[in-house]
């Protein structure tokens, strides 16, 4: 892929982030499948992140990456920049007495545990969702009744020329794992409002959602977390279950045989093999149920 000139090269020295062309992004993503970004950025801190966003032309694709969960990288890579947040942006502070800032590259683990530390409650259902606070925004996560945006009291933003802005969620259309704006910006911190009340029960409810979620998906394995939306009143494992799917085989992506939404990389799967199943799944779905699934893993990027 030939790379583009993504940056003023006069601005080059005002981050202080790496800075590489043509990386393999398969190490960004929990499939570990994906092509190659045409420019990968990891900027050091948000700092660094502002100045970088000024050297970009306005035409440059951007694209962002946590953690790498709920995303299929295609194999022919991504043009532009990507801009790569795993161990990076990860400050996290309490600012009142139940108001927690936390920046786009903090594990929502990360969170759930910094909350019950300091005595609050609700952010516990976090603890099993695999990505960032970044990417839980971007998508509305949730888990066990509860989603991100019930507890966001205000959000930060960066736009094209890396100027910062000030959010509220009134700003926002929010649904399920949906989160819609009429502005070119991306979400850099977020200010939770969390409830006050027992940090070691809430960490005892951390300990038993995590051993649900060990005990009931496949952990360990190479996968995205949940590939399928669940339909209204319904749940996509028992529809991909029903149909007869679990442990279905496309080169190597296979459907979990433990949780059926669940797609898990099996050693030497393509990013073309998964969104193979991805689809051969839905088709089938539909065909013996009349529902149709929609996927809730993000695929980006060029095929290969």
């Amino acid at each position: 892929m030939m790379n583009a000139v993504m940056a003023n090269q006069s601005n080059e020295n005002k981050f202080r982030g790496k800075l590489a062309s043509n990386v393999s992004l398969a190490r960004f993503t929990s499939w570990k499948v994906g092509g190659m970004a045409e420019t990968l950025f990891q900027p050091q801190d948000l700092t660094d992140l502002q100045h970088y966003m000024q050297t970009l032309d306005a035409s440059v694709p951007v694209t962002w990456l946590g953690r790498g969960t709920n995303v299929l990288v295609r194999d022919g890579g991504i043009r532009g920049v990507v801009i790569a947040l795993q161990g990076c942006i990860n400050k996290i502070e309490k600012i009142e007495s139940t108001l927690i800032r936390a920046e786009l590259g903090v594990p929502c683990a990360k969170l759930a545990r910094f909350s019950a530390d300091n005595d609050l409650v609700g952010a516990e259902f976090l603890a099993g969702i695999p990505g960032t606070v970044g990417g839980a925004l971007a998508m509305n996560s949730g888990a066990y009744g509860s989603e991100t945006w019930n507890f966001v009291s205000e959000v930060e933003t960066i736009d094209r020329h890396g100027d910062m802005h000030v959010r509220k969620p009134n700003e926002f259309e929010i649904g399920y794992r949906s989160v819609k704006s009429s502005n070119e910006e991306w979400f850099v911190a977020a200010t939770f409002n969390f409830e006050s009340g027992d940090g070691q029960q809430a960490k005892k409810r951390i300990r038993e959602l995590l051993d649900q979620r060990n005990a009931s998906q496949p952990v360990g394995n190479k996968s995205c977390g949940s590939v399928f939306r669940n339909p209204e009143n319904d749940y996509a494992a028992r529809l991909i279950e029903s149909c007869g799917l679990k442990g279905k085989t496309i080169g190597g992506a296979q459907v979990s045989t433990k949780h059926a939404n669940f797609i898990i990389n099996i050693g030497d799967a393509t990013a073309e093999d998964i969104e193979s199943l991805i689809m051969d799944v839905r088709k089938t779905v539909e065909s013996k149920s009349g529902f149709l699934l929609f996927p809730e893993v993000k695929i980006i990027g060029e095929t290969g």
